[in-house]
């Protein structure tokens, strides 16, 4: 089944082309079924970059799936042309005034992990988001910083500065194969890392609310969940192949102290292109995820949050 995109929506094109179903809201509306409605809220200064990115993973699923697009509201895009943003966002002042309730919300990172989380410029409206989210969400998806913000939010788990950037591609283990969230696994799974900050195993373990899914001896907790149907995913399953490598090209630019993505090219090469040996993986969580919100939520969607 595919996922309901405007069909001027860059990802529309850009999926399609690559055999993701999509469909325009007019043919989605004629057809009897209840679409999973899944809101992202992008806190990503590439806007279009990351859509891409989650709608590509969402979309591969055998459900029918209503991609909302979702912005802070006192909080200006600097690397999204405006018309962008007014044509196929919503501020969430207005989602929240609109009453609209979703199967599942995705909060994205955002680069300001190196602030305090009370000095972030919309940190009291991404309070409000994750408090609304609580009456009007049925499953929350918080990824890097977003999954930071809301395990500190919600549980008061602290996020910590590391003495040198966490980039590359890292083992990690599979600590729940029983979980409906990592079924179809592997025990060793590689995911791609890029930020300044990590969570502490101790303080997960010392919150009886939290369970870690995913861990990595090398750069820490991965995928977290809690007891109110919230994961926390602090790297980056949905990057595309060539992600770190503009993170790097874009640093060495700059002249930014960088060491080269560890175990991302070929020979630790950066003039050889990476190959993708996580894309697998991504699929099966996000669809995962969405499977879980298709057997868990209510069919009529005012009855979410009401529980």
């Amino acid at each position: 089944m595919p996922i309901t995109l405007p069909a001027n929506l860059p990802a529309f094109g850009i999926l399609g082309r690559e055999g993701v179903m999509v469909m325009t809201p007019d043919r989605a509306a004629k057809q009897d079924i209840r679409p999973l409605r899944i809101a992202l809220l992008n806190l990503m200064p590439k806007k279009i970059q990351t859509e891409n990115q989650f709608a590509r993973l969402i979309g591969a699923t055998p459900l029918q799936i209503d991609l909302s697009l979702i912005r802070m509201s006192d909080h200006e895009s600097r690397n999204t042309a405006a018309d962008h943003l007014e044509s196929f966002y919503r501020t969430f002042a207005e989602v929240a005034a609109s009453g609209d309730r979703f199967d599942g919300l995705i909060v994205t990172g955002a680069p300001v992990e190196h602030l305090p989380f009370e000095e972030v410029t919309y940190w009291d409206e991404l309070r409000r988001v994750f408090d609304w989210s609580c009456g009007h969400v049925h499953s929350t998806f918080g990824v890097c910083w977003g999954g930071m913000a809301m395990a500190w939010h919600f549980h008061g788990l602290p996020k910590h500065a590391l003495d040198a950037k966490a980039f590359g591609c890292f083992r990690h283990r599979n600590l729940a194969p029983a979980s409906p969230y990592l079924r179809g696994f592997s025990d060793d799974v590689l995911i791609p890392v890029s930020r300044w900050t990590e969570v502490r195993q101790a303080e997960i373990d010392a919150r009886g609310a939290l369970t870690t899914l995913l861990a990595s001896d090398q750069v820490g907790p991965c995928l977290v969940e809690d007891d109110a149907r919230r994961l926390y995913i602090f790297n980056h399953l949905e990057y595309d192949s060539g992600t770190l490598k503009e993170e790097y090209d874009r640093d060495v630019e700059a002249g930014k102290p960088i060491d080269v993505p560890a175990n991302y090219f070929p020979e630790d090469d950066p003039a050889r292109p990476p190959a993708n040996r996580w894309r697998s993986h991504a699929h099966l969580l996000y669809g995962n995820w969405i499977n879980e919100i298709y057997q868990t939520t209510p069919f009529e969607l005012n009855d979410i949050g009401r529980s």
